[in-house]
């Protein structure tokens, strides 16, 4: 292994995806405690930044509005804002007059790319391989190993850091009941993020199955639907869910993206915290209005001339087991949740648009295993800005992105707070505030204020009430 004997850094981020791009774009510049600037890097295995590439659908939008981008919410005046980015793309003009609040998905990620072009210090075909605790020298060990364009090891490397900031993400999720047949390339089932890579061979199957209530089963259906001819779409739509339902986007719903809920979240008992999240599924996982609306609009447009489009949308429905049927088929067993029936249904192709789940810690972690301090569920305890609670021996803090929705809520992964956390983990980090943060940020109060309320004194004798006849 070849030691860099370079200067420790302040910063090493693990992963670069949106979040510490953001943590990486606002960290930029920042002057650090003592003399000169902050000294960060950013590691990634990946050859480049990509955003979900699977899912960049024609014509699908973000959730959140183009101001959730990387360090506008914390730094308005930042170079590296979307409006900057359009700037530099000379279309400010274009998009004034678009008045588009909600941007393209493929825009977004156009504009991460411009950003991780530019931003210094990112180093993407970089494998992490592991971190250690250095006590002698008070500084985290960081391995890694460098690919080559074909992703095979070129050669090895360690730095140093005195703080870590983890932004590895999120990984597709695969029902168990699935996995098998998922992992079986002649078997046409594949998982929503891998869906364009794949939309030439799906277009293909006579008959299309996606499993998923959330957005990204809703574009995939509408994009099929489509695509396929009247009459003869053969297109079936299932979900656990009790329905097809809207995300919670009213304008108080929203609040619980703000910082202040993130806080509130975070005073909450662990129990209650548990408790919590699985019934706020309607805030991340439903469907934008408008997209519901799209479907409507192209199922009904079919039946114009009479007849009913030939799909099945169903909800409240389970898959208990899945095989193959004569090797290019699959055969599903499903459950009507609240009917209690069973039923089976073959198709020639599914799209598992099941979600995401976060990428577990513990073979990167695992030489600070004994450092860590862990919740009654065996999850990192994380504090109020966003590090671990490690053992006291260690001088260095562990931030987390996007791996702290049990302790923070369901604004862990939300766009809209990346800028919002990143400045909050800057703060900490230099010992200073160069990202002022608002102290309230919501019109909802979150929770009883645990003092007496006051109560107003009268400023004089209160007359009594007089009844006249």
């Amino acid at each position: 292994m070849t030691a860099q004997l370079d200067a420790p850094h302040d910063l090493v981020g693990i992963g670069i995806g949106p979040f510490n791009l953001s943590l990486a774009a606002l960290a930029h510049g920042l002057p650090r405690q003592g003399a000169g600037e902050l000294a960060t890097a950013f590691y990634d295995q990946r050859r480049d930044f990509r955003w979900h590439p699977g899912l960049l659908i024609e014509g699908a939008t973000l959730q959140v509005p183009f101001l959730a981008d990387l360090v506008t919410l914390a730094d308005p005046a930042s170079p590296w804002s979307f409006l900057s980015y359009l700037k530099h793309k000379e279309r400010l003009f274009p998009f004034y007059f678009a008045e588009q609040f909600h941007i393209h998905r493929a825009e977004y990620d156009a504009y991460c790319r411009w950003v991780a072009d530019r931003v210094p210090g990112l180093h993407f075909g970089h494998q992490v391989d592991a971190v250690r605790w250095n006590h002698e020298r008070d500084l985290f060990e960081v391995d890694f190993t460098q690919l080559d364009a074909t992703g095979e090891a070129e050669a090895l490397g360690r730095t140093h850091t005195r703080n870590l900031a983890l932004g590895i993400g999120t990984a597709p999720y695969v029902p168990e009941p699935l996995r098998p047949l998922a992992d079986a390339p002649t078997v046409p089932v594949i998982h929503s993020a891998d869906y364009l890579d794949n939309r030439a061979r799906i277009l293909g199957a006579e008959h299309v199955t996606v499993i998923g209530s959330g957005q990204s089963g809703a574009e995939v259906f509408l994009d099929l639907l489509r695509a396929r001819p009247a009459g003869r779409e053969r297109l079936t739509w299932l979900a656990r869910t009790p329905s097809f339902a809207p995300m919670e986007y009213s304008k108080l719903g929203l609040e619980h993206f703000t910082p202040d809920y993130t806080r509130y979240f975070h005073s909450l008992p662990e129990a209650v915290r548990d408790q919590l999240v699985p019934t706020q599924w309607q805030l991340h996982k439903g469907i934008d209005a408008d997209t519901i609306a799209a479907i409507h609009a192209e199922l009904y447009r079919r039946t114009l001339h009479g007849g009913w489009p030939d799909t099945v949308l169903t909800p409240g429905v389970s898959v208990r087991t899945a095989g193959r049927v004569a090797t290019t088929k699959v055969e599903l067993h499903l459950e009507h949740i609240e009917q209690g029936t069973r039923s089976r249904l073959t198709t020639d192709a599914v799209i598992l648009a099941t979600g995401y789940q976060e990428r577990p810690l513990g073979s990167l972690l695992a030489g600070l295993d004994p450092y860590l301090r862990k919740d009654s569920s065996g999850r990192p305890r994380i504090d109020d800005r966003y590090r671990m609670i490690l053992d006291p021996t260690v001088t260095g803090s562990i931030f987390v992105q996007n791996g702290e929705r049990h302790s923070h809520g369901v604004g862990a992964p939300d766009l809209g707070l990346a800028a919002w956390r990143s400045a909050a983990i800057l703060n900490t980090l230099t010992g200073k505030e160069p990202y002022p943060q608002p102290a309230r940020t919501a019109f909802t109060t979150f929770g009883l204020d645990q003092r007496e309320p006051s109560r107003p004194r009268p400023t004089g004798e209160l007359l009594p009430l007089v009844e006249h006849p």
